[in-house]
Parts: structure tokens; C-alpha cells; sequence
């Protein structure tokens, strides 16, 4: 009898349950809503509980749609994985949360990041948790937290208050308090795990004055984490073999098992993971050292680069701009004109990312013209997204030495051709994309499956027939020179606007 794996992507805004087989398909799916109180101070916080029940309502419902329309029982699923927004944090003791969770957005801890920098503390930091100084990760928010909420502050210094991201939060709830626990790539997201020893770091708890905390258990991303019945959803006990942040189990089910293998996932930003290979890379300026994946015996590191905006661009010109109404109508916009007639899109609305870290910029549309018009500047949107992952790959390579063998994308924007086409043409690399949209409910079911002893490792996973495309790059004398070009001239403009 086949053998089904329930994957859980715990995001921002939703979360999706999906079903997989033991082939990588999808069975049935459900999601449910979660909103994000957001305050004009750059706070943004979620209810932990509605976290937990917006678990419960997708996998509910996942379920009966599989029973009901695919006719498969759910007594079939045979492990469960969890992916989840990465460094978005709650803390809680024997009473329950203690606050709402931090999410990832918030930026409570700007302040807190300009003194620690000023003290001197990021080469330490960086150097031992392989990230840089910033609101971004959960570390300084937890400091900004038990300075401002007594409440908070006074369980932590009684040694009670229990710390977690979504995933331990999750298992807290699902296990009934049983379990602590996360795993290596979200650990590696809270600036209180050491990414060398594989440890929490005492320093780093020290610097972050956050010293009698109690921290979960890390285990590698495919473990025997518990088991839950789901608040009585399955009659028996279902294992949950693999927790994971989500950009990282993308990484994974895009199948980036090897150095120099690498994903783009494009959204409303961009997170660019490169497979840096079973030992910590060197650090470099213009990337984070992370954790890629661990599987039992197997730490995969990765470098990480951060592209601040991409489709939020895009969706600042039609709402703010009106240059477009249908999103499926880009393609068509950008290629009815040659090329973007020199006009230059800076996408430094929220600043610029990697390998740049300049928050302070602004974006900019340059090179305008009379005879512009709103076809040059929605296709010099499109064009910068690739030009911003070429930027992050020729630093890392250049500080690190590590160089990108192949791409895969994925995320809402890779269903642009134009995009995927252009990102092969700039990087002259071929542009791989699965026929799944969901990589990182995949990335989570095939880590489960592999901890489940489903999967023998990834060589197994390598062998499935995954629907793919690729997309070869143009020769570099036809339409690679125009996007090898069209880079020059873009990195050209940024270094000039940033001043560099």
C-alpha cells in the first residue's frame, strides 16, 4: 500500500498543508489565513495561538480533501515535515506564550543593532554565528523584548521563559509540551547559535543579555522530532520526522545537494542560497554563512545573499504608478519593446540588500527620455531582478572562491519566462525550474521522508522524476550580450548612486 507524507509550510501570511507520495506529487493541499499586526513604530507581531490553529485548520482541511476527492485515507500518511517563516520567535513558560511572536519584519531592534555595532561586538558576532548585525534576526528583538516588557523580563530572569521559532513553538504545542527542540537551520537564524561548534553559544547569549534562557534542543532537519494526532485529526499518532526554515527546504527540494548548486527563490524579495559544501565557509561581506540543510552525520552549509526588493517593486508600479493591471500581461509589456532603452531601475524602495548592505539607499529610475515610456520601465524592473542575484553571485564567488555551477529558481516571479530567460542570459548559466510551485512544502516532505527512513538520502531523492524546464542562456554574441551588457550598465548606475 503507498505511503503518503504530510508537509507543513508554516508562512507568514497562510499556511499550507500538502500531501506528497513517495514520487514527489502532490495529493491535496489546503491552507488557512494568518494576519500580522503591523504598528507605525516598525513593529509586527502574530498571536501564537492563531499560528497553531492556522496548523490545525490547513491540515484539517488538507486531509478531508484528500480522503474526499483524491480517495486516499489519511491513515495512509506516513510522517509529517514542518517548514516555517525562519526568525520569528516566541517565548513562553508553564503559563503559556508570554507575548506575541516577533516576527521576522519587525524592526523593534534597530537601536538595539546601531549600540552593539558601535560597541564593537559584530566582527564577534559574525564570526561565531556567521550572520550579520541586524533587526532581521530574532537575537536583538529577543534583547528589545525583555528590556521593554516586565512581564517577559521577569519570567526570563526566574530561568522559566522558554524560547523558540515557529517550528519549536509548533512542536511545543503539537506534542503537548513534550518537546523543545528545532533544528540546525533555523537555530543558525536566532544570533545565539554557533555555526563552527553546532552549538548555542554562551558568548553570544552573553552579548545579547539574554544569558538564563531556555533554548531548545537542535537536532539536523531530518529527526524523529515526536509524534502528534494534529488535535485529534488522525486517530493515531502521526511521526513528525523534519523541521526546517523555509528558505532552507526550499534549497533542499530544489535538490542543491552538492557545492556550487544554487536557488533563487523569486518573491516579493529574493533569498539566493548557494550549497558552500559540508564545512563552514569563510566569511564574506556581501553574504551570510548559514546552515543549507543537515541531515543525520550531514551539515550542508550555504552561503545566503538577501535581495530586499524585487516583486514588491513590481507591485509598487501598479498599484502606485497604474502602469499595469494584470500581472500575467508583464511578459508581453517587456518584449514589446527591444530592450529597455537605457532606462535603469535602482530597486532600493526598502534599501538594497546583498552584496551591497546599504539600507539607507533610495531606489531610482534613470536614464529616462522623452521617448521612454511604461513598457521601458516595466522591463527594466524585470531585467534588475536578475542583475541583483548576478551582483550577489560574483561577490560570493569573488570573496569565497565558491562559484555557481547551476541555478534553480522558484517563488511567484519564476512563473515570468521572461525573467528566468533574462536571469539565464545575464549569469550564462542554464535556469532549472520544478513543475511544483510549492518547493518548500516538497523541500520539507522529502526531508521528512528521510527521516522517516522513507528515503534512503538524497541520492534516492536525485533519482525521482520530478518534472523539470530548463532554460538554456543565449549565446553570448546574440542575447547574452544584451543581458551581459544591460548588467554593466546597471551595476554601473548603482555603484554611481551608492556612491561606491
Amino acid at each position: 500500500m503507498s505511503r503518503y507524507i504530510l508537509a507543513i509550510d508554516q508562512g507568514t501570511s497562510a499556511t499550507k498543508a500538502i500531501v506528497f507520495d513517495l514520487e514527489g506529487r502532490e495529493a491535496a493541499r489546503a491552507s488557512a489565513p494568518l494576519q500580522t499586526r503591523y504598528t507605525p513604530d516598525g513593529k509586527a507581531e502574530q498571536d501564537p495561538e492563531a499560528i497553531y490553529r492556522s496548523v490545525i485548520q490547513a491540515v484539517s482541511d488538507c486531509v478531508e480533501t484528500l480522503e474526499s476527492r483524491a480517495g486516499i485515507r489519511r491513515s495512509r500518511i506516513a510522517c509529517a515535515g514542518i517548514a516555517n517563516q525562519r526568525e520569528t520567535f516566541v517565548l513562553w513558560d508553564r503559563s503559556g506564550a508570554l507575548h506575541d511572536a516577533v516576527v521576522w519584519q519587525c524592526k523593534r531592534s534597530t537601536g538595539i543593532c546601531s549600540d552593539l555595532k558601535q560597541a564593537g561586538a559584530e566582527p564577534e558576532i559574525r564570526s561565531r554565528s556567521g550572520l550579520i548585525l541586524d533587526p532581521y534576526f530574532s537575537g536583538t528583538k529577543l534583547t528589545a523584548l525583555l528590556r521593554a516588557v516586565p512581564a517577559v523580563r521577569a519570567s526570563h530572569q526566574a530561568g522559566e521563559a522558554c524560547f523558540g521559532t515557529v517550528d519549536t513553538w509548533l512542536l511545543h504545542r503539537l506534542t503537548g509540551g513534550r518537546v523543545h527542540a528545532t533544528d540546525q537551520s533555523n537555530a543558525c537564524r536566532t544570533l545565539l547559535f554557533n555555526i563552527h561548534t553546532l552549538k548555542w553559544d554562551g558568548e553570544l547569549a552573553r552579548i545579547l543579555e539574554v544569558p538564563l534562557l531556555r533554548l531548545p534542543s537542535v537536532y539536523p532537519s531530518a529527526n524523529p522530532f515526536g509524534e502528534s494526532d494534529f488535535q485529534g485529526i488522525f486517530d493515531s499518532p502521526v511521526p513528525i520526522s523534519a523541521v526546517i526554515g523555509d528558505s532552507h527546504a526550499a534549497l533542499f527540494g530544489e535538490r542543491c545537494y552538492r557545492p556550487g548548486e544554487a536557488k533563487a527563490t523569486l518573491g516579493t524579495g529574493s533569498s539566493i542560497l548557494i550549497n558552500a559544501g559540508i564545512a563552514a565557509p569563510p566569511l564574506c561581506p556581501s553574504a551570510m554563512s548559514t546552515i543549507g540543510f543537515a541531515l543525520p552525520g550531514r551539515t550542508d552549509y550555504a552561503l545566503e545573499g538577501i535581495v530586499v526588493s524585487a516583486g514588491s517593486v513590481l507591485g509598487w508600479l501598479q498599484n502606485e504608478l497604474g502602469l499595469f493591471d494584470d500581472p500575467s500581461r508583464l511578459d508581453g509589456i517587456a518584449c514589446s519593446v527591444p530592450d529597455s532603452g537605457g532606462v535603469c531601475m535602482v530597486p532600493a524602495h526598502a534599501g538594497m540588500g546583498a552584496p551591497f548592505w546599504r539600507m539607507d539607499a533610495r531606489g531610482a529610475i534613470l536614464g529616462l527620455r522623452f521617448g521612454s515610456s511604461k513598457a521601458h520601465i516595466i522591463r527594466a524592473t524585470l531585467e534588475c531582478i536578475p542583475y541583483q542575484i548576478r551582483a550577489i553571485l560574483e561577490a560570493i564567488a569573488e570573496e569565497t572562491g565558491i562559484s555557481c555551477s547551476s541555478i534553480r529558481a522558484d517563488g511567484g516571479i519564476s512563473r515570468s519566462e521572461f525573467v528566468l530567460q533574462w536571469l539565464a542570459d545575464t549569469l550564462q548559466l542554464p535556469v532549472q525550474t520544478l513543475a511544483s510551485a510549492d518547493l518548500t512544502a516538497l523541500g520539507a516532505a522529502l526531508l521528512a521522508g528521510i527521516g522517516a527512513g522513507l528515503y534512503g538520502g538524497t541520492a534516492e531523492i536525485d533519482a525521482l522524476n520530478l518534472e523539470e524546464r530548463v532554460r538554456q542562456p543565449a549565446p553570448p554574441q546574440a542575447g547574452g550580450a544584451a543581458a551581459r551588457s544591460g548588467y554593466t550598465a546597471w551595476r554601473r548606475q548603482v555603484d554611481h548612486l551608492l556612491g561606491l
